[in-house]
């Protein structure tokens, strides 16, 4: 089984709803039943046909990496769906530290309150001494395709002239490094960081990366 993505997935509304109920059914699924789980039952649960499936994603190990890129994303979307200061408004922002901070406030509560993403990240890591490919899947998807939101604010904010980000990968591994991997690290050992400390992380972190990449 390839772990290549199609070269020309489907396109339009229509398609764009079946990759929507496709990526939804299979993060159900993989949650429940962890990746073994077969194309066939995803492809049942979310309503279309197995050839839908892979001509959308090519391969489990392409639809898995979607999965998992799409839960580390949706804090973000859920920053935004409570009327937060989110990345994609941070190159219009007259103050941008400010902004900042308040984005990676809201970034960092959506990401500690979200029980399935963390159940999502535990699954790959106990996934991967059975199924190698995934990490190979996902080191291939690169930081950019991993946090596709975080790479689109990234670029607006370069591409306004706010930031200069010569190496845009390293930049989002960075962001993540500063505000959002501490929580991770301490959510897998079954604790996390206290308010506080939490948010004394979140500005020192935004001014840290600030100070890298301020013109």
């Amino acid at each position: 089984m390839s772990a290549e993505t199609p070269k020309q997935a489907p396109s339009g509304p229509r398609a764009a709803r079946k990759r929507q109920a496709i990526v939804r059914a299979a993060r159900a699924l993989f949650l429940r039943e962890g990746f073994g789980v077969g194309m066939d039952a995803i492809a049942a649960e979310a309503g279309v046909s197995k050839v839908t499936v892979y001509n959308h994603f090519g391969s489990k190990e392409a639809l898995f990496t979607a999965v998992v890129a799409g839960a580390l994303d949706e804090p973000l979307a859920a920053a935004e769906h409570e009327n937060g200061p989110d990345l994609a408004r941070l190159a219009d922002a007259e103050d941008l530290r400010a902004a900042f901070v308040e984005a990676a406030r809201a970034w960092v509560r959506a990401v500690r309150e979200n029980d399935e993403v963390r159940a999502l990240r535990s699954l790959v890591a106990a996934e991967l001494h059975r199924f190698p490919e995934l990490g190979r899947a996902w080191r291939d998807h690169g930081p950019a395709g991993h946090h596709p939101a975080v790479a689109d604010a990234l670029r607006a904010l370069a591409d306004r002239g706010r930031l200069e980000i010569p190496d845009l990968e390293v930049a989002i591994i960075q962001l993540y490094a500063l505000l959002i991997y501490p929580q991770m690290v301490f959510s897998h050992y079954g604790t996390e960081l206290s308010e506080d400390l939490t948010e004394r992380l979140i500005v020192d972190g935004v001014d840290m990366f600030l100070g890298r990449y301020r013109p």
